[in-house]
């Protein structure tokens, strides 16, 4: 009788010790949620963070508002959530950007794993090297020849030191063997716009957002950046088998809070983003313009940083990176 009573006590102590929990994830959100995009309007993490934010408006009943506060290689924005309240009011539209800028940028006001609870990842792409027309070469290895040739006389553009695009292209000049000059921008917008008039020589960006100018003939494609070709470009090839053997550089997205956002949020924002990732109508529509879905537990997520966090700081140190 009294194991009975014990048990029954027991039982009764744990339902009341989760029932905070599990109505603090059942009432959030009870106001306008921001996400801040920590680099500039038209690009992939803006132009994901505002799907995702429609479909979370949908799913949750308040509004999620995207804000883009681009800076500094994404460090303006991201501190502003850093230093934001963490009671899931404030999210952070993330990047490999911030897993890079662990090692490329140490002294930063911030540090990822420290200041950031993370959520969730929401997807995943190839990059694709373009040059402008103007550049005489039409495959990878006349590149990497004209590059050798003429060392510096050639110039990639980026949307700012520690973007995916910028150690793309630090990646492949250190693989490759290559001195190529950096060219970093406050934003892609103004890369891509540079680029595309003939001020830069190449770049490293999205296949999302560069197919379109890659089919009208406005810029030539080189390879891309995946392990294996892309469904958008299948005609284009990797890197990897173009000339530079074991090449791969993708770029990817995800959202965090800022530390210390209850954990029942954390885990409710979790589930909303694995199920909207979920849904076929995402997939398919983010498959026709190469990108992948990624869906990952709050644990696996957080593993998942800190493997990419190590990852990049091999590349940083391998090919001696440097934020001017």
């Amino acid at each position: 009788m009294m194991r009975v009573r014990m048990l029954i006590l027991y039982t009764a102590v744990t339902i009341a010790a989760l029932a905070p929990s599990s109505a603090l994830a059942q009432a959030y959100p009870s106001k306008p949620v921001r996400i801040i995009v920590p680099f500039a309007a038209g690009g992939p993490a803006d132009v994901f963070a505002r799907v995702l934010g429609q479909r979370l408006q949908e799913a949750l009943g308040q509004s999620f508002v995207v804000e883009d506060r681009p800076g500094a290689g994404s460090l303006v924005g991201t501190e502003a959530v850093a230093k934001a309240v963490p009671d899931g009011y404030t999210l952070l539209m993330m990047s490999n950007t911030h897993a890079i800028n662990e090692s490329l940028i140490p002294d930063k006001p911030y540090q990822l794993m420290r200041d950031f609870s993370p959520i969730a990842p929401v997807n995943y792409s190839d990059l694709v090297l373009v040059v402008h027309p103007s550049v005489a070469v039409n495959s990878l290895k006349e590149l990497i020849a004209l590059a050798r040739a003429n060392p510096r006389s050639l110039n990639y553009a980026s949307s700012g030191p520690g973007t995916p695009y910028h150690m793309a292209g630090e990646l492949f000049k250190a693989m490759a063997d290559l001195d190529i000059v950096h060219v970093p921008y406050k934003g892609s917008s103004g890369a891509r716009t540079d680029l595309l008039g003939g001020q830069v020589q190449m770049m490293f960006d999205a296949i999302s957002t560069m197919a379109p100018n890659v089919r009208a003939g406005k810029l030539k494609a080189l390879g891309t950046t995946g392990k294996v070709r892309s469904a958008v470009l299948p005609e284009v090839p990797t890197v990897s088998e173009a000339g530079v053997p074991g090449y791969d550089a993708v770029i990817w997205l995800g959202l965090m809070a800022p530390a210390g956002t209850p954990r029942p949020i954390i885990e409710r924002l979790n589930a909303e983003v694995r199920r909207i990732v979920a849904s076929p109508e995402i997939k398919d529509s983010w498959a026709k313009q190469g990108v992948e879905t990624m869906s990952m537990s709050v644990d696996a997520f957080t593993q998942f940083l800190r493997d990419d966090i190590t990852k990049w700081a091999g590349v940083v140190k391998r090919s001696g990176a440097k934020v001017d």
